[in-house]
């Protein structure tokens, strides 16, 4: 027999009574019931109840154990007596009676618990992660990002993609975010950059001849962290196609990760055919770029009917061309303590309040608002929003510049205030045609607004004829119940077109040339038309899991401080090491 098992702690069935068996694994469980000890054995593939009576030779070293301690069991397989069997274990049918027991492995005081899912503060819980691993909830997600990650490569390769390792070590790029810089020892004063994403070395393959490729990469970043994003280091799903416009990657990629989403929805349903919605649609109606599809609440503009009318704030706000007037319509809320509530809730962000009209029976309009501008008026938006008794709508004025991300999360407070959120769903959407450039008011000039490698809609002669702020790129998103899961674009091939899209964001050719030289250098040698994404592994992994926060579904993650408390890092290099890379710390004073 092998000298640790001869099964594992979730192998055992029925058809084994009557056998000798050998498990190893962690004692799960220990319970006493009136003498005779009962251990629950797991190991990664399960778990076996093994008994232990004061009969068996091993019961005087079983009494010694304690929860998580590691131990070998011998003994028979044997049917559990009947009303004892559990359903929800494929072991459930049987028990092994221990007749000889080894302790591998003892274990200290636990810190914290491994048996239920008690909610332990994140320092314990990352300062002791292989114990947090071991706990059933934590330990079925790291498997489920693996089966993912997994459905993913079959899924591009079964589309004729490649898998290929780019570089770790690279050169800085401005990618949206700080670079984290390694030094060189070599040569002294400079620095590798780790990759923000592989953007330039992807297409840089697709310059080389290589028509499809994909990578499950390492992406580091050097920014805060938030629950959405793990700081230091994120994985994505990073792929690249030659010959292609922007419909081919929607063909390539939506059955992909249609797949792996019905795959893990554990029965929930998955949109089928995803909608294209333009960024300027979204930021309109939903008040985002990564709208939550499961809220069917849609927003409207009502200027017309606030113009000139008896309301003044909002006739005067709209004495201004840049002002508008936006409703947020609000089936069943036409209560007056809900719609009291909602106006609390948004000066509680920050707001002035939040306008409203309620409609009852015989479609009356009532509350402030309906009084200033009168029954015609109120009907009038009744109408335009399809509302009717019982309902209710809400109202944000000004600039939608400004005020548009306060109604976007206005439309998802109503939404899920009154219930019309179908939680158990997963929504995905294409979100297309966003701007290529914006306005930085920090820097008062043109800056990029999403991947400064996109191609910009109606090419070189667009960056020459038209007003910047009014270009949009071939550039697209994946949204998924409020998340952004994908990004990607057609990307900017021709040299001369790279070239006047930095020009207009501020950077001269020789800065182009400084900054991307290999893909400079390979646009004046062939460049195939080509463009691609990335989707975020991570996020894909945590909504499929049904969890808010990234460090679910990590295996290491580092703290909100950007800290591995389980490693120790960051931390302080030797002053041998500093000396090798010829560098001095200049750390402020604390």
């Amino acid at each position: 027999m092998h000298r640790y098992r001869s099964h594992t702690c979730g192998a055992l069935r029925a058809s084994d009574v009557g056998s000798t068996a050998r498990l190893s694994g962690w004692c799960h469980r220990i319970r006493d019931h009136g003498g005779v000890l009962f251990i629950d054995l797991r190991d990664h593939y399960g778990l076996t109840q093994v008994v232990v009576d004061p009969d068996s030779p091993a019961f005087k070293l079983a009494e010694t154990v304690r929860s998580e301690w590691v131990i070998r069991v011998d003994g028979r397989v044997r049917n559990r007596p009947e009303g004892t069997t559990n359903a929800d274990l494929p072991t459930g049918e049987v028990e092994l009676y221990a007749t000889e027991i080894e302790v591998l492995g003892p274990a200290a005081e636990l810190p914290l618990p491994v048996f239920g899912d008690i909610d332990y503060p994140e320092e314990t819980r990352l300062r002791y992660r292989f114990l947090d691993l071991r706990r059933e909830k934590l330990h079925r997600n790291i498997m489920t990002r693996g089966a993912i990650i997994d459905s993913m490569r079959a899924g591009m390769k079964g589309q004729g993609f490649f898998e290929f390792q780019t570089p770790i070590l690279t050169a800085s790029s401005p990618e949206g975010a700080r670079d984290f810089l390694v030094p060189s020892r070599i040569h002294p004063g400079t620095f590798y950059a780790l990759p923000q994403a592989p953007q330039q070395y992807k297409q840089l393959i697709m310059m080389s001849g290589f028509d499809r490729y994909f990578q499950i990469a390492p992406c580091f970043r050097d920014e805060d962290p938030r629950a959405d994003r793990l700081p230091g280091e994120f994985y994505q799903l990073d792929l690249e196609m030659s010959f292609v416009e922007q419909e081919d990657v929607f063909a390539a990629v939506e059955p992909v990760i249609t797949s792996v989403f019905e795959q893990f929805a554990d029965g929930k349903p998955v949109t089928k055919n995803w909608p294209r919605i333009p960024y300027a649609v979204s930021m309109r109606k939903y008040g985002t770029d990564k709208p939550d599809l499961r809220n069917p609440l849609e927003m409207s503009e009502v200027s017309e009917h606030f113009r000139g009318s008896g309301f003044k704030v909002f006739a005067r706000m709209l004495e201004d061309p840049k002002n508008e007037v936006w409703a947020i319509p609000g089936p069943t809320g036409g209560s007056r303590a809900f719609c009291d509530r909602m106006n609390s809730w948004a000066q509680g962000e920050g707001q002035p309040g939040l306008g409203y009209i309620m409609w009852r029976e015989g479609g009356e309009g009532a509350g402030p608002l309906a009084n200033n501008i009168g029954p015609e008026r109120t009907e009038a938006i009744r109408q335009q929003l399809g509302l009717g008794a019982g309902d209710a709508a809400f109202f944000v004025a000004g600039n939608p510049e400004k005020f548009v991300k306060f109604a976007g999360a206005a439309r998802t407070k109503v939404g899920e205030e009154l219930k019309l959120v179908d939680f158990d769903r997963f929504e995905l959407a294409w979100i297309i045609d966003f701007p290529f450039y914006e306005w930085s008011e920090d820097e008062k000039k043109v800056d990029f607004s999403h991947n400064p490698f996109s191609m910009p809609q109606g090419g070189l002669d667009a960056l020459n004829n038209q007003d910047p702020l009014t270009i949009k790129a071939f550039q697209y998103d994946i949204a998924c119940n409020g998340y952004e899961i994908a990004s990607g674009g057609i990307r900017n091939h021709r040299p001369e077109a790279m070239v006047k899209a930095f020009e207009l964001a501020g950077y001269d050719e020789e800065t182009v040339k400084e900054r991307f030289g290999g893909m400079y250098r390979a646009f004046q040698y062939g460049a195939p038309p080509h463009g691609g994404m990335a989707a975020g592994v991570d996020r894909i992994v945590m909504l499929l899991c049904g969890v808010s926060n990234l460090r679910e579904i990590s295996i290491f993650p580092m703290n909100q401080q950007a800290q591995d408390i389980l490693m120790g890092a960051p931390s302080a290099a030797t002053p041998k090491q500093l000396r090798e890379l010829h560098i001095r710390v200049n750390a402020p004073e604390k």
